[in-house]
C-alpha cells in the first residue's frame, strides 16, 4: 500500500501544478504584484529552486507553450489553436465575453491591442484572442498587423505574405491581394507588408481611416495589433480610429507609472480604453477543487496497480 499512497500523493501534486492565467479588468493593475505561485511542471524550476533564479529567468520559465499537434508551423504560444480546452484558452474566452457583452453605447467592432512598453505580450494576446473570437462566435474576424516596423503575426500563424497593410496604404493594392486565410475558420489576417520609412504617417493618414471603414463592412470584428504607445506614436494615431483599446500589462515588469502614462496618452487622443489584460500572472484552483475535479482520475489510478509502480519511479 505504500507505493499506492506515494503514487496518489505524487499524482495529486502533479494535478496541482499552477497554470498561468490572463487577468482582464477595466481598471489598471495596482502597485502590489499578484502572489507568485511557482510552477513545478516539465521544463520549469521547482518551487525550492525558482526563488533563487533571477526574476527574468523565472518569467521566461512561466511562458505557456502548447505542444504542437500538427505540421501547420503555427507558433506553440498560440495555445487557443493547439489547446483550445486549456485553462489559458478559457481566460481568452472570458475576455471575449467581456468584449461581446459590453454595455458601451457603441458596439466594439474594431479593437486595438496595445501596451505601454515593448515585450509585454500584446501580439501573442491579439492572435489568441482573434482565434477564440473567430472560433467561438462563428463571426468573421480580421486580424490586422499594424506594427509596420516589425510585426510578426504572419510568422506566428505560419503565413508567407507577398503584400500587406503598408502595401495597401502606399501602393494602393487591392484588399483581396493582402488578405490571407488561416487554418482557423472565420479568421483572416492582414499582415504588415513591407517596412516603410514613415509608419506613423501612414497609420495616421486619411487612407488608413478610410481603410478601416471599408474593412468594417467586410468583417464582423477587427482586431488590430499595434506597437507600444510610449516609445512610438503609432498607437496614438490608431487609438482615435478604433472603437476600443485593450492595454496589455505584464506582471512583475511594467511599472504602474508607465501604465498610467500610457493611459494618459490614449486619453489625450480621445481613445477609449475598455480594459487591461495582465499577462504573466499566475493563479490556481483551490486544492479541494482539484480533488473534486480529478477524483475519478485518482480512483482510476488506485485501480491500476501496474501503473502505480511506474509513477513512483
Amino acid at each position: 500500500m505504500s507505493k499506492i499512497t506515494e503514487a496518489l500523493k505524487k499524482s495529486a501534486e502533479e494535478m496541482e501544478l499552477q497554470k498561468k492565467e490572463i487577468v482582464f479588468s477595466d481598471k489598471p493593475p495596482s502597485d502590489e504584484p499578484p502572489k507568485l505561485y511557482r510552477p513545478q511542471g516539465r521544463g520549469l524550476a521547482s518551487s525550492s529552486q525558482s526563488h533563487k533564479l533571477p526574476l527574468e529567468e523565472r518569467l521566461r520559465n512561466r511562458i505557456y507553450i502548447a505542444k504542437a499537434t500538427d505540421d501547420s508551423g503555427i507558433d506553440p504560444r498560440i495555445v487557443t489553436y493547439f489547446d483550445p480546452k486549456s485553462a489559458i484558452s478559457e481566460q481568452y474566452r472570458i475576455i471575449r465575453t467581456h468584449i461581446q457583452l459590453n454595455h458601451l453605447p457603441k458596439p466594439l467592432k474594431t479593437i486595438m491591442i496595445s501596451s505601454a512598453l515593448h515585450g509585454e505580450g500584446k501580439t501573442i494576446t491579439a492572435v489568441n484572442l482573434a482565434i477564440i473570437m473567430a472560433h467561438d462566435l462563428e463571426k468573421t474576424v480580421l486580424l490586422v498587423d499594424c506594427d509596420l516596423r516589425g510585426g510578426t503575426i504572419h510568422q506566428l500563424l505560419s503565413v508567407n505574405p507577398t503584400g500587406g497593410l503598408s502595401d495597401i496604404l502606399i501602393n494602393d493594392i487591392p484588399l483581396e491581394a493582402a488578405f490571407y486565410k488561416t487554418r482557423i475558420n472565420n479568421l483572416t489576417i492582414l499582415p504588415r507588408g513591407g517596412i516603410p520609412h514613415n509608419p506613423s504617417e501612414l497609420l495616421g493618414s486619411k487612407r488608413m481611416r478610410k481603410l478601416l471603414e471599408e474593412l468594417k463592412s467586410k468583417f464582423d470584428y477587427i482586431v488590430l495589433d499595434s506597437p507600444a504607445i510610449i516609445p512610438l506614436t503609432d498607437a496614438s494615431v490608431l487609438g482615435s480610429m478604433v472603437d476600443g483599446v485593450i492595454s496589455i500589462v505584464q506582471a512583475y515588469r511594467t511599472p504602474r507609472r508607465m501604465v498610467e502614462h500610457a493611459q494618459n496618452l490614449f486619453k489625450h487622443v480621445h481613445a477609449k480604453i475598455v480594459g487591461f489584460i495582465l499577462t504573466q500572472a499566475e493563479d490556481y484552483l483551490p486544492k479541494y477543487m482539484y480533488r473534486y475535479l480529478h477524483r475519478d482520475k485518482l480512483d482510476n489510478l488506485a485501480d491500476k496497480s501496474d501503473n502505480l509502480a511506474e509513477l513512483t519511479q
